[in-house]
């Protein structure tokens, strides 16, 4: 049994290596391999690629392509072809050399629709020259329909929209575009990928509404729409994603009330409606039902009112921005009880008046605590430890009532508190006066006595 079970082992050795040297000699095809050359000499027409990898692309090219083994014939198992299903450009680090892109006369290449199992195509700081604009080609739609990731990041001189170029991805799972020129509305079809994942389309110029059907997309997990142009209002639909965990439409132009359907968003841990036109029906109420939030940012709304009790449930908040909401009233001394792991809280730029909580000297993670032009008033409670352990990041200006107690660090150009003058007791001299005042307890203790004995 034993001279079997060794006998056993070195066939499955012999296996193995026969299937890895076999995969060595697989190659690919002419047609993709020239595909691959023009797609790298349009992304940097100033390297030879083909003299610095002359040989098979997959097996001995540039670091950012990848290549897979697949079977493309169904009846015959046994045919094993190779396929190129990653690019990867632009220098991102050492650790990752994807092939280097020239941003002054960088391209796209046709060619690359030639690439039938394509995954995956990502560009780095690709399109970089302001004086050499690049269209986001037509033929994008005409990528395979395998294609799961679409990536463009930092490409400053592309430009375009996406309207018709979003194909038949039935596959895509991560859209993301930022740092560009591209413009228009996001197409009604970017509901169409029912495995979508992620959708980052930030710091570009795209106008318009959200689409209602965006709420289709059960899978998604990110939605950044932040530093566009995008107006109207935010989609009640957007309730509808649950596995939402990051939703960013800050630096745009809704407007209208914040839909109460985001309380259905339980998963949810970033949050940032910041710097919009929404109405002002105050901080919304239903922030209390996402437990597992770890960043909200509401500022720069003018949502009015009084900051809401609601912070029994939320000690996860890591950052907290309620600045220039208009905010009235008194801060909340359950903030400093439950927001124990804050590390920003920005409450600047506001209406609040007022002391300072006592309690905020409970809040031991804080590294930045803006409470600049309020109508605070009243001594900071916070001590010299607290104060040096923040620094620079305690800001308490523009705030004409508070005060420090003399000896504490002068932060934010504040006075320091005025000495209460406590008047000194009186005393009463003289023996006559003494017997007087004894002779009158006497008299009062006797009253009383004879009352109850009647």
């Amino acid at each position: 049994m034993a001279s079997f079970g060794f006998l056993l082992y070195f066939v499955s050795i012999f296996l193995i290596f026969s299937c890895v040297f076999s995969y060595d000699e697989i190659s690919l095809t002419p047609n993709e391999q020239e595909s691959t050359y023009k797609v790298l000499e349009a992304i940097n027409s100033a390297i030879q690629w083909r003299s610095l990898f002359p040989d098979d692309l997959c097996n001995s090219g540039p670091h950012g392509i990848v290549c897979e083994y697949f079977n493309d014939d169904s009846n015959n198992p046994n045919i094993t072809n190779l396929h190129v299903t990653e690019l990867s450009f632009g220098y991102v680090s050492d650790y990752s050399s994807n092939p280097p892109c020239n941003p002054t006369n960088a391209s796209f290449s046709p060619q690359i629709t030639n690439l039938t199992h394509l995954r995956k195509l990502f560009f780095y700081k690709c399109f970089g020259d302001s004086n050499t604009k690049v269209s986001l080609p037509g033929y994008l739609s005409s990528l395979s329909s395998t294609i799961e990731e679409l990536v463009f990041i930092e490409n400053p001189s592309l430009f375009g929209t996406l309207s018709g170029k979003l194909g038949n991805f039935k596959y895509l799972k991560k859209l993301v575009l930022t740092g560009t020129m591209v413009s228009g509305e996001i197409p009604e079809k970017i509901s169409m990928f029912p495995l979508m994942e992620q959708i980052t389309l930030s710091r570009n110029g795209f106008s318009g509404f959200v689409p209602e059907t965006m709420g289709l997309l059960q899978k998604l997990k990110v939605l950044d729409l932040s530093n566009n142009g995008f107006q109207g209002i935010l989609p009640s639909s957007l309730g509808n994603l649950t596995e939402l965990i990051k939703l960013d439409v800050g630096f745009n132009l809704f407007n209208g009330r914040i839909p109460e359907e985001l309380s259905s968003l339980k998963k949810l841990e970033f949050l940032d409606l910041s710097n919009n036109g929404f109405s002002p029906f105050g901080v919304p109420l239903f922030l209390s039902e996402m437990v597992r939030l770890k960043e909200v940012y509401l500022t720069g709304n003018k949502l009015g009112g009084q900051i809401p009790e609601i912070w029994e449930k939320l000690g996860g908040i890591l950052g907290l921005g309620l600045s220039g909401l208009g905010l009235v009233g008194e801060i909340p001394s359950s903030m400093g009880v439950y927001l124990r792991n804050v590390s920003y809280l920005g409450l600047d730029n506001n209406e609040l008046e007022g002391e300072v909580p006592e309690e905020f000297t409970l809040l031991e993670s804080i590294n930045e605590l803006n409470l600049e032009k309020n109508k605070l008033s009243g001594r900071v409670p916070f001590s010299d430890n607290f104060t040096a352990k923040v620094g620079v990041k305690l800001k308490l200006g523009g705030n004409e009532g508070l005060c420090l107690m003399s000896g504490e660090n002068i932060l934010g150009n504040l006075r320091v508190c005025e000495k209460v003058s406590i008047p000194s007791p009186v005393l009463v001299s003289g023996c006559y006066s003494m017997q007087r005042g004894v002779y009158s307890h006497l008299l009062l203790m006797m009253g009383f006595w004879v009352l109850n004995f009647l």
